[in-house]
């Protein structure tokens, strides 16, 4: 295992810092199917898309997914962090972030709920407990209400549809 920066260079010190996760060994594919071009790098690694890091104890931990980052002038932003903070708010049935298009910044984040029912709690609430948790640069500039958050076949947020609907 390895955590590395975007570029694919490994972290100095591996615990600790959250990057891109690579992994190389027997069990490792050496190229997709129908593909000429190898899925490695010419040392083996093998850039799994995931973010992680490694803990203290030597854990693994998934962090999110690579694709998910946003940028927003030139910092990146890890959606799964937010999601993370205003998910455990009671009243919220799933949270999503995704970036949207932005003329200074690039992409800025927007924050989708689905609320439990009978929830009022207007957006600064929703955005309260972010503040003091993440930078300030992370707090999502709208807050977009769904009445039911569109799933994959995975049973997971569909990320996809949300960026195509709603991140331009």
């Amino acid at each position: 295992l390895m955590v590395a920066d975007a570029e694919g260079r490994p972290h100095a010190e591996q615990r600790d810092h959250e990057g891109h996760l690579h992994v190389r060994g027997a069990a490792v594919v050496e190229r997709y199917f129908g593909q000429d071009a190898p899925a490695t790098d010419a040392e083996g690694w093998f850039a799994t898309g995931d973010l992680a890091r490694i803990d203290r104890d030597g854990n693994l931990v998934i962090t999110g997914r690579a694709k998910d980052l946003i940028k927003s002038g030139g910092e990146w932003i890890n959606p799964a962090e937010i999601e993370a903070v205003v998910g455990a708010i009671p009243q919220v049935s799933l949270a999503a972030v995704i970036g949207r298009s932005d003329a200074k910044w690039g992409e800025r984040p927007v924050l989708l709920v689905e609320m439990r029912e009978q929830s009022a709690l207007s957006d600064e609430a929703l955005l309260e407990p972010l503040k003091g948790r993440v930078a300030p640069w992370w707090i999502p500039d709208a807050v977009i209400r769904l009445a039911a958050m569109p799933l994959a076949a995975t049973g997971k947020i569909d990320k996809i549809r949300l960026r195509s609907e709603y991140g331009a």
